[in-house]
């Protein structure tokens, strides 16, 4: 069955909605897209950035537990608890270049 569209002066409709309705719904669910993916954004930035450091900081204890019995060493302090929980693995690799470099 085939929907009937009327021309009507004020615009025209489609079984009674106007085309003005069927334009706002479009522009709402857009918008609504829009701040959905402004605020999930940051959250997933966080969760990253989460994930990374406990990820680094439990690398960072399992090679300071098993590189002590090889001399490998990696002091905990600020600096290399910043840089392994920023940077995850490949920032365990940059303090242990570091490490050896300096």
């Amino acid at each position: 069955m085939d929907t009937p569209i009327y021309i009507v002066r004020g615009g025209v409709f489609v079984d009674g909605i106007g085309i003005n309705i069927i334009i706002a719904y479009i522009v709402g669910l857009i918008l609504l897209y829009l701040l959905g993916w402004v605020l999930l954004t940051p959250i997933k930035i966080v969760w990253r950035l989460l994930y990374n450091g406990i990820i680094g900081g439990i690398i960072l204890v399992i090679l300071n537990f098993v590189g002590g019995h090889f001399g490998l060493h990696i002091p905990l302090n600020p600096f290399s608890a910043l840089i392994a929980g920023f940077l995850g693995v490949p920032g365990i690799i940059l303090l242990l270049l570091l490490q050896y470099l300096l």
